[in-house]
């Protein structure tokens, strides 16, 4: 099968085994786990994905109509801030509504109360997340009400917490946050029906402490008797597919630099923004391997360069590019910048076949502006 590209595959065994884990941890901890669509919304792989999870997590509008016509189980929405065009029908397909500000809960409780499980997001003011733009606790965040702003007389018809602290953690991580969160707010947390942990729990990548997580869940649940959330994204898409792209041309200016049919500026760009370097399948770091060689994106933005890899054998026009770990939090922000075509999705089901689930072209661009 000739695949075009650029295209991302989603290996439909590799998403199910992060799933059964996923399912193990809710079995064993009592906890009920939500697929985050800001890190994983590939609904044509929610058929499977629901079997396993309780629901979605929604930021806003859109995100929560998708989970209601793909997902169809639980939806709980937050974001830092509802439109009155929007709120009525957020909640009445969300099951769980977070307001972000008592600002916000006043407004909008009398629209919400009975209609929808309401709650507050709290900023525990503690966080250990390794990069500072995701970090949801930083100084002046926005994120979320702290303990100076919290108020007690305010809280009447509120039946949940949720708080977010955490980005690619480990569970020793979340035991930090907790304490805190249990620290400022234990006295609310006995009065709720359930707390929301939030996202950023590493679970599926290798050396996750799952046991412990497991261990954490169990002991809050019994000491507060309330339901546990957790909201995965990146733990669900981490490691289950690629993006490939095609070695368009090869120029050189002191070093050689291979351009790509795909840009790290529109199909990943976390790889700008966090940053971090993609892996691709077969390469080294530069000077590893005999061959070195730039790995550029085709648009005009100067630094659209996914970095330095080094390769066994020359690189040659045509020659497939394959970066690995590319599902979440990517194809959820791509952009069409310098009209540039956005990737193709597939998935690999598990007998090894390609299924193309979409294609994109002149009409998502021109749609778009």
């Amino acid at each position: 099968m000739i695949i075009d590209t650029p295209i991302y595959i989603c290996e439909e065994e590799l998403l199910e085994k992060n799933l059964k884990l996923l399912k193990y941890v809710q079995d064993k901890s009592g906890a009920k786990i939500l697929l985050a669509l800001k890190g994983f919304a590939m609904y044509s792989t929610f058929e499977l994905v629901k079997k396993y999870l309780f629901g979605c997590c929604a930021s806003g509008l859109h995100e929560a109509k998708l989970a209601k016509e793909y997902f169809q189980k639980e939806i709980h929405t937050y974001s830092p801030a509802y439109k009155d065009s929007e709120i009525d029908e957020i909640i009445s397909i969300s099951d769980h509504v977070v307001f972000n500000s008592f600002n916000q809960w006043q407004k909008y409780r009398s629209k919400a109360i009975n209609k929808t499980s309401c709650a507050l997001r709290i900023n525990p003011q503690s966080s250990l997340s390794p990069v500072e733009l995701y970090n949801p606790c930083s100084p002046y965040s926005r994120l979320g009400v702290t303990k100076k702003e919290f108020k007690d007389e305010l809280c009447d018809g509120i039946e949940g917490l949720h708080f977010h602290a955490l980005c690619e953690q480990n569970a020793d991580a979340l035991e930090v946050v907790l304490q805190s969160f249990e620290d400022k707010f234990s006295y609310m947390i006995s009065k709720m029906k359930w707390i929301n942990f939030g996202g950023g729990h590493h679970v599926t990548k290798k050396g996750y402490d799952v046991e412990k997580l497991i261990q954490i869940i169990k002991d809050f649940k019994n000491r507060y008797h309330v339901e546990v959330y957790l909201e995965l994204g990146e733990a669900v898409g981490w490691q289950v597919g690629t993006l490939v792209s095609t070695v368009l041309d090869i120029v050189h200016n002191e070093i050689d630099i291979a351009i790509l049919d795909t840009s790290a500026e529109a199909h990943m760009p976390d790889t700008i923004i966090m940053p971090y370097r993609a892996k691709v399948r077969g390469a080294g770091q530069k000077g590893e391997k005999p061959y070195n060689y730039r790995l550029a994106g085709n648009t005009c933005l100067a630094g659209d360069i996914m970095g330095d890899y080094s390769f066994d054998k020359p690189l040659k026009i045509g020659d497939k590019i394959i970066f690995e770990d590319q599902i979440h939090y990517t194809m959820v922000k791509t952009t069409t910048f310098n009209g540039i075509k956005l990737p193709s999705i597939a998935i690999k089901q598990k007998d090894g076949s390609i299924k193309i689930v979409k294609n994109f072209g002149y009409s998502e661009y021109k749609s778009r502006i």
